[in-house]
């Protein structure tokens, strides 16, 4: 018989992972969802956000330090993502093998960079102490760090959200989404739309390698530990949904966390990867179908 409170406490920790899968999918599927473009090295974006996390320590040290290393890292990865579309996914976008492959390369390269400056044995990043605290509720001890983490996600969600919903940005997204050939044939510079979402995209990638930053050391492969869970998730929510990469990441995170009652960690990535094979043969269009003119050519 599992104790409720191990179980609470699992659950807990499931909705935080799932928070850092949401953070690092979304670019995934921004990305996919309009360019249908997969980016091998969105895992160095959050490796470029650790890092970035940890300089920004070394300039503005005090409490509140984590708060600046945010939107450096978003900034810092939404530049990079720019040069990267720029000179690399778009020259490449009418062949995605190459485009994969090439993504591939640039990840290599990036993981070596960060080898050669940084070292291999990886960084730390000291979480201020106002996130060293925690609360008890029924036995089970909820840490500040996980909190803020979760916090962030959301907040991050409802961001991103009303910027699809309520600005032009999102109008024009929506529009080349559902039809890119109409979309461009309107006027819309579909080439600008899909240099703003790659950017976007590998800025919440790096904002995410800040929050991981929090959980452990920052290393030149740290992107890869989550590369492969969140592509997992983009699959299982419907290649290009919000809505269904949050679902599906929520559900993955719980299952890698309450089957960690049980098993040990390889055990469940591997009942992780299980779960997401079984509900697509019973769902193959995902948690969320995404219906495009795109997708139906």
């Amino acid at each position: 018989m599992v104790d409720a409170t191990l179980l609470v406490g699992q659950i807990f920790n499931g909705f935080s992972v799932a928070s850092l899968f949401v953070l690092a999918a979304l670019g995934l599927a921004l990305s996919f969802g309009l360019m249908r473009v997969i980016n091998m090295a969105h895992g160095e974006m959050l490796m470029l956000g650790g890092y970035l996390a940890y300089l920004t320590y070394l300039v503005v040290p005090g409490p509140l330090a984590i708060l600046v290393a945010i939107p450096v890292a978003f900034l810092g990865a939404a530049l990079l993502g720019g040069v990267m579309e720029l000179t690399v996914v778009r020259k490449l976008s009418a062949r995605p093998l190459d485009t994969l492959l090439a993504t591939w390369g640039v990840s290599l390269i990036l993981q070596q960079a960060a080898r050669s400056i940084f070292g291999p044995i990886g960084v730390g990043v000291t979480a201020p102490d106002w996130l060293n605290t925690g609360f008890m509720l029924g036995g089970v001890y909820f840490p500040s760090t996980r909190l803020f983490i979760l916090g962030v996600a959301v907040l991050v969600l409802l961001a991103l959200g009303l910027l699809i919903a309520r600005t032009r940005l999102g109008l024009l997204v929506r529009a080349v989404n559902q039809d890119r050939m109409m979309a461009a044939a309107s006027g819309i510079n579909v080439r600008r739309v899909d240099l703003a979402v790659f950017c976007l995209g590998t800025g919440i990638a790096g904002l995410a390698g800040v929050v991981l930053s929090l959980l452990g050391p920052v290393t030149p492969s740290v992107g890869q530990s989550y590369i492969v869970p969140a592509f997992l998730v983009v699959v299982m929510g419907g290649l290009g949904s919000m809505v269904g990469t949050t679902i599906a990441a929520i559900i993955l995170g719980l299952v890698s966390a309450i089957s960690q009652i049980f098993l040990d960690v390889s055990m469940s990535q591997v009942l992780m990867l299980l779960a997401v094979i079984i509900f697509l043969q019973f769902r193959p269009q995902g948690v969320v179908a995404t219906r495009s003119r795109a997708l139906e050519d």
